[in-house]
This record gives structure tokens, sequence and C-alpha cells, in this order.
């Protein structure tokens, strides 16, 4: 058995980004009910909203209505997404105290989602996390294309570690790499990541994996064998990402923890609860969620 760490923490991020591409408007009170499910499986990081322009992304724009409702629990840090200014003063007003901010090691990538330069987006982060944290509000930050990009291919190394140095230097606490369209490996996930660990601290880095080509589970492994031990997953392998031809959902938190427990890491949380807020959302959606442990579980009810 390999040095792995002893305790690993999750990042849910179904609520966000696992919803934000749904065609059909999800109720504010199913939001609700679905966080407060995953809430009860003892997740204790969970990304719920995002303050972008409501025209961009409709299923999003009850973000303040969404963090009202929200129930407040001892040790539980609620996040959101703020792409700008505006939706920082959107998220101040909300009252929630972390936020996230986005770019990519691929500047068409970039382009396509934020329209902005990664240089642009960097430069408005800045100011976005002065203000923030003089509101006591905390962040972390999001590198999507840290392997492959799906306009540019391969991403250099260099390139991730370069941003990832500027994100902790401007004010993020946390950098979240991700594979956004789910075709690295774990030969890509030593390399890039290894890299990247050569000058930062383990600690600050957390991993986000799609799971397009069936190889998120084996992506976690090769970042647990380097050391990391937080990793960003989506109840019931919801999500995909629209600027990202192919991408298939996130990795399954469902599925995340089936590992974890397998490997007695641990986590905290509690793999049937995560399977029923998972179920609550397959119902309201009226689709089958694509995690394989959600589909196990509700066989064996079935």
């Amino acid at each position: 058995m390999k040095n792995y760490p002893t305790s690993v923490k999750i990042i849910e991020v179904g609520p966000r980004d696992g919803l934000q591409n749904e065609s059909d408007v999800i109720s504010t009170g199913d939001k609700l009910c679905f966080i407060e499910k995953l809430v009860a499986g003892g997740l204790k990081n969970i990304e719920v909203t995002s303050f972008v322009h409501p025209e961009k992304v409709p299923q999003l724009k009850d973000a303040k209505e969404v963090i009202a409702g929200l129930k407040h629990h001892p040790g539980l840090i609620y996040s959101a997404l703020v792409p700008n200014m505006k939706g920082l003063e959107r998220a101040i007003e909300s009252g929630i105290k972390r936020i996230a901010v986005f770019t990519a090691a691929s500047e068409t990538f970039t382009k396509k989602n934020i329209n902005m330069t990664i240089k642009e987006s960097l430069a408005t982060f800045k100011l976005i996390l002065d203000t923030a944290k003089k509101n006591n509000i905390s962040a972390r930050g999001y590198i999507s294309t840290c392997f492959v990009c799906p306009y540019e291919g391969e991403i250099a190394k260099e390139k991730v570690l370069d941003i990832t140095k500027t994100l902790l230097d401007i004010g993020v606490d946390e950098v979240s790499l991700g594979d956004t369209i789910g075709a690295a490996s774990p030969k890509d996930v030593f390399e890039t990541v290894g890299h990247v660990l050569e000058t930062i601290p383990k600690e600050k880095i957390s991993l986000h994996f799609h799971d397009t080509y069936g190889t998120a589970l084996a992506n976690v492994v090769a970042g647990l064998e380097l050391g990391i031990s937080t990793f960003d997953s989506s109840a019931g392998g919801l999500g995909g990402c629209p600027y990202a031809p192919g991408a298939s959902g996130n990795l399954a938190t469902e599925d995340l923890l089936y590992l974890l427990n397998r490997m007695n890491i641990e986590t905290g949380v509690n793999l049937g609860k995560i399977a029923e807020a998972s179920n609550f959302m397959q119902s309201i959606l009226k689709r089958k969620l694509p995690s394989k442990q959600l589909q196990r579980i509700l066989s064996k009810i079935g």
C-alpha cells in the first residue's frame, strides 16, 4: 500500500457545476432540498450556485434566493462562483462567505468561456479578490483545461504552474486543476500535477476530473499517490461544460466515495445518503444519472 493520504476533503459541485447546463428549470425549493440532502450525507464543502449573468446561465438566476434559503450548520462551508465584479457585488449582497473564480490554461477556451484572455481574467480576479478580502470573503480558484483543450490540444505543464502561482499570489487559498474534457490519464496527472507540486504545496491543490473517457477514478488514484487530499466531485455525476464539446459529467461523488472507502481513506461522508440526494435530483430531472454506484445502490433497493 502506497503512502496515500489518510483522509480526503470532497468539494461537492453538483448544485452549481452539475445543474448549470440543465435546460428544464429546477425550482429554488428543489435545489435547496437537494443541497440539504447533500449536507445530511456529511458533505462540508458545497458549491451551491453562481453569480454569472442570468441570461448566460438561466438555471442559476435564482442565486440570491438559493443562498437566502440555505440552512447553516457548524463546520459547513457554502461557496458560489463569481465571474466578474458585478457578480461579486451580488455575492456580497447575498451574504455568502466563500467564492470561486475561474480561468483556464487555454487561451481559446478562456475566450469562449468568459470572453477574456487568460491575462485579462487574472487582472479581473485581482480586483475581485482584493474586494472580497475586504469583505471577509475567502476564495478558491479554478483552472480549466489543465491537461487537454478541445480547441488547442495538449496543454503545457509549465503554463498550468504559472497560472496556479498567479492565482495564489493574488489571493486564492486553493487552486482546483481541472480535466475539463476528461481526456487525461494518470501519466498526465503525474506529469502536470507533479510539476506543479515541485513549487506549490500539495495542500493548496485540488483536482477536478470528468469521466468522459472513463479515467476519472484512475486519475484520482494518481492524485492520491502525489499526496493530493482534496477532490471536486458532483453528486450523481451531474454536469458537463457547454464550452467543451464532448465533455460528459463530472466525477460522481458516489463513485469517488466508493473508491476512497475501499482504500480506507476517511471522508466523513456517507455514500448511501449521497445516493439518496442524487436519486432525489434524478427524480426531478426524470432521467438516470451516470454514477455507477448510484445505479448499483438503486438496483439493490429496487
